[in-house]
Formats: C-alpha cells, sequence, structure tokens
C-alpha cells in the first residue's frame, strides 16, 4: 500500500519531516508545479524561475536517491491548477493508503489542505515543519500571555535552546545583541566583493525559456538570475558568504550604496525559504568563523540573530496573528500605492535604486526594504494590503509567513504595535547618515520644505501629526512628539503643507501593472 507524499516548492529538503520513516519502495513522492499560486499574486519573473528550477533539481536529486516522484509540470495538459486538485489526481493514480505533507508557510494554502482528506477518500497527515527550532504550538505558548512580542527575548530563548553562542548560561561576550555595533554609514567608495556565478544548466535553462514565453510581462527581468537552485550550489553561496562576507557584514549591513546591490549581505535568504540550507547549520558555521578568529563577534551575532531569532520569531508571529494579520490597518493607511513602485520612475534617489534592483535582482537588502520601501509607505500612509502584495511579488525570498508580518508590523505598524515598539518612521537624515543616495538626489535632504526638500522630511512630521491621537502614548515617540509641540503653528502648518502638495502629486499604480497582480490568471500563468 503506498503512502503519497506531496512536497511543495518551498519544502525542498531531504530531511523534510514527511520523508523520515518513508520506504521508498511503497512511498510516491508528489511534486506540483500549480496555477494555485498566482491567483492572488503575479510574482517576479526570476522568482518564478527559481522555484521551478529548484523543484525540477529537487525531484531530479531524489530520483537519484531511489524515491518514486510523480512530478506534475506546469506544461502538463491536465493539470488542474491547484494543489488540491492535483493532489485528487495523485490519489486516483496511486490509490495510497496514506497521504504524509510537511505543514506549509501559507495559512491559505493550509485552509485548502485541512480539507484534503475529505476528497481523496484516506488519512492525510500533517507534520509540523521540523526545518524550524520553535514549533507553532511553541510559539504560541511563549507568546501567551504577552501584551507585546518582543523578539528580544524570544532570540534568547533560542540561544539557549541550541547553544550558539553560549557560555554556559551566558552570552559570549557578556552581550545578548550587538546591534549598536553593525550601524555604520558607508565611506566613499564601498564595494563588497562579488557573488559566486552559477551558469545555469539544462533544467534551468529550459525554465528560464519557460518563463520569458508565459511570464514574460510579469514585474521583473530574468538577464541577471543568479540564483543558486540546488543544495551543492547554495553551499558554495554560503561558504562565500562565510569566507569573504561575514568578517565584515556587521558593521556595513545597514549601510545603502547605489549600484551596490549585495555589498556584504549573505543573499542566502532565498535558498534557506526553499529549503536548501538549513538555517541552524549556518548559524553553528557562523559560530565557529568567530571561534577561529576569522570574524568578529558582531557581525557573527548579527547573522545568528537573524537566522535562529528574528526569522523563527516571525514565522511564530504570522501563525499566532492569522488571518487577521492579512487585514490589518492600525493606521487606517487608506492611499493607493505609487506607480513607480512599479516603474522606479522617481526622482528621489533611494527609492529609484531601491526598485532597480529589486526589479533586476528580485532582491534588495533588509534597510532598502524597511527604511527606504517601507518607511516611503508608513510615511505617505499607503494601504498595508496593496504594500504587503508588493512585497510578496518582487522578492524571491518573499513567502507568505515571512513576508507579511514583516510589512504589516514591522514596517507599516499594522498590528498596532503588536510586533514593533513603535513604528520605523525616519526623516531624510536617516538615509543620508545610512546611504550615498542623497548626493546625487534633486532633492536637497538638508531643506525641510518647500519643491526642493527632501519628501522624507515634511513626510515624516505629517505622518506624526495625522496619527497623533493613536501615537502619542507611545514612549519611544515622546521626543518627536515634545519636539512637534515645541514648534510654531507657522512651522508646523509648513511642514503639513509641504506633505500635503508632494502627496496630492504621487501617481497610483494603474494600467499595466496596478492589478495585474491581483487578477486571476490563466491556469498556465502559474509560479509553483
Amino acid at each position: 500500500m503506498t503512502v503519497l507524499v506531496p512536497i511543495l516548492g518551498d519544502q525542498l529538503s531531504h530531511r523534510l519531516a514527511s520523508l523520515q520513516g518513508c520506504d521508498p519502495a511503497d512511498t510516491v513522492v508528489l511534486m506540483m508545479e500549480v496555477a494555485e499560486e498566482a491567483t492572488h499574486v503575479r510574482h517576479h519573473q526570476a522568482k518564478i524561475a527559481l522555484i521551478l528550477s529548484a523543484m525540477r533539481h529537487f525531484a531530479a536529486e531524489l530520483r537519484a536517491a531511489g524515491w518514486r516522484v510523480d512530478y506534475v509540470s506546469l506544461t502538463d495538459p491536465d493539470n488542474t491548477g491547484s494543489f488540491t486538485g492535483e493532489v485528487i489526481r495523485a490519489a486516483q493514480r496511486h490509490a495510497p493508503r496514506l497521504i504524509r505533507v510537511v505543514e506549509p508557510g501559507d495559512w491559505r494554502v493550509e485552509q485548502a489542505m485541512l480539507d484534503w482528506q475529505t476528497f481523496v477518500g484516506c488519512p492525510v497527515e500533517i507534520l509540523p515543519d521540523s526545518r524550524f527550532l520553535c514549533s507553532r504550538d511553541e510559539f504560541a505558548g511563549w507568546a501567551a500571555g504577552r501584551k507585546e512580542l518582543r523578539m528580544e527575548f524570544f532570540y534568547r530563548e533560542m540561544r539557549r535552546r541550541t547553544g550558539i553562542l553560549m557560555d554556559g548560561k551566558e552570552p559570549v561576550g557578556g552581550k545578548w545583541n550587538y546591534d549598536a555595533e553593525n550601524r555604520s554609514g558607508p565611506p566613499p567608495g564601498l564595494k563588497g566583493p562579488p557573488l559566486p556565478r552559477f551558469g545555469p544548466d539544462a533544467i534551468t535553462r529550459e525554465v528560464l525559456e519557460l518563463i520569458g514565453d508565459r511570464f514574460g510581462q510579469h514585474f521583473g527581468s530574468l538577464e541577471r538570475f543568479n540564483w543558486p537552485v540546488t543544495a551543492a550550489e547554495a553551499e558554495v553561496a554560503a561558504e562565500t558568504f562565510l569566507r569573504q562576507r561575514l568578517p565584515t557584514f556587521g558593521q556595513w549591513q545597514d549601510a545603502m550604496v547605489a549600484g551596490q546591490d549585495f555589498l556584504f549581505h549573505a543573499v542566502l535568504s532565498p535558498a534557506i525559504n526553499l529549503g536548501l540550507l538549513d538555517p541552524v547549520d549556518l548559524s553553528r558555521r557562523a559560530e565557529a568563523e568567530y571561534h577561529a578568529g576569522r570574524a568578529p563577534l558582531a557581525a557573527v551575532e548579527g547573522f545568528i540573530r537573524q537566522l535562529i531569532g528574528w526569522r523563527e520569531y516571525i514565522r511564530g508571529v504570522y501563525w499566532l496573528e492569522m488571518p487577521g494579520l492579512a487585514e490589518a490597518n492600525f493606521l487606517e493607511a487608506e492611499r493607493p500605492l505609487p506607480d513607480f513602485y512599479w516603474t522606479g520612475e522617481t526622482p528621489m534617489a533611494c527609492l529609484a535604486d531601491c526598485v532597480r534592483t529589486t526589479r533586476d535582482n528580485a532582491y534588495a537588502h533588509h534597510i532598502q526594504r524597511l527604511m527606504v520601501l517601507g518607511n516611503f509607505a508608513l510615511l505617505a500612509g499607503i494601504r498595508p494590503q496593496e504594500v504587503a502584495d508588493w512585497f510578496l511579488v518582487v522578492y524571491a525570498d518573499a513567502f507568505d509567513w515571512v513576508e507579511l508580518p514583516n510589512v504589516a508590523g514591522m514596517a507599516l505598524f499594522a498590528d498596532g504595535g503588536r510586533l514593533a515598539s513603535k513604528p520605523y518612521a525616519a526623516s531624510g537624515a536617516y538615509i543620508d547618515r545610512m546611504s550615498g543616495y542623497c548626493g546625487t538626489c534633486i532633492y536637497d535632504v538638508k531643506v525641510k520644505t518647500g519643491p526642493r526638500g527632501c519628501p522624507f522630511n515634511a513626510l515624516y512630521w505629517h505622518f506624526l501629526a495625522r496619527n497623533e491621537g493613536k501615537l502619542a502614548r507611545n514612549p519611544r515617540l515622546a521626543n518627536p512628539y515634545a519636539t512637534w509641540r515645541r514648534m510654531t503653528e507657522a512651522k508646523r502648518n509648513e511642514y503639513l503643507a509641504s506633505a500635503d502638495a508632494f502627496l496630492q502629486q504621487l501617481q497610483p499604480a494603474s494600467g499595466g501593472w496596478a492589478h495585474a497582480h491581483k487578477t486571476t490568471p490563466d491556469r498556465e500563468d502559474s509560479p509553483c
């Protein structure tokens, strides 16, 4: 009697829980490229290519390891276009006694998965995703009774659980967090080492051709496609980072340099989120670099905090807060997404470059996402659901569980402070300090209002003023509000008028991009 094991496109690990304990002789692995995943967002071309190529390579690895793989391609004329439809068809083909599957990363997909047993006529076993340190139930237990979910305290628990960067019961170096040492702005001419190159093999070339033919009107480009699509390639990328970039990752991790799209960042999140790399293993290897004297503690701790702290925490928050998080809008932001998020056509140098690297690479680093793209959306009052849709479309590492809480909670404060202790709002001074953008911009960051002034300056005070009723009691905003109240009425009005004039000339997304990512596509118009 056969066991059917469906594996989704972001579960590409040979240690996946659903494969453990199965005998290849009586197991069929089901992998599906389906249209369902494009019915709510139309993904970046490179993101689609990455997922499909990684899936096809993983299927080949499974076959080489002795597993029977039933692979449903996008071009299969009988493809139903949905996970549920393909599981039903596979059950008809193989008559399994049991379906074993690992819980998905998307609340919407899980709702469909919970109905599978009704349709297939055999038990469906949904297993916890053991690739994460903290299960969903464990996180819910940690969060129970807490009014605020602060990552720092959760992160310490993960450090204690793993023993990573621990000296007995105390953190190595005497501090848990070295973030204050990782905030240097870029000196002139700062450049990072080149990323390793991954020439496309026959499988990837076939996928790229397919994507170009069927998804050529989607946002983004395939011209610079260079993502690792196998565990072996991802290992090359990881080793290159640990030896060449990690030593200076910490100091420059918040820096932004026009045209330097990767600097010293790991650029490993797509491979990690697909399952090609193990984040705990990466953390231990980074720790080893510190103990070997090849990387400073601040850099290593900052990298590890992202892997076993923030990543685990964000996933826990997602499952704890869904489905309400998807509609959260605490600040009642209702402005439509500006067109330049799709086109990059804006005189603001910082935003133009961040959209450009997003378009070219399906990637921008965390400060570009949070403090430029997210910060602008926050200050301008862009509707959270439109911003979240955009982030989900454009980034190769964006899956719902990681993207939505980062956008709704961290960037936009749409959850009312459940995740972040304050809105991450900043004026042009922050961007000037952390980048070289302002020196090439037509706006003057030192001018506060008027047509020459950096729009972030007036927008910052406009944001505080219009949300004073909801934010004035936040202790972390006490100083900005005190400054606002000390201004003369004329000065306050000048800021508000300048911001209003700027906001009125913003063009909402329309035509080719306005609703393209919200329409229901044809059955073949899908990434995975």
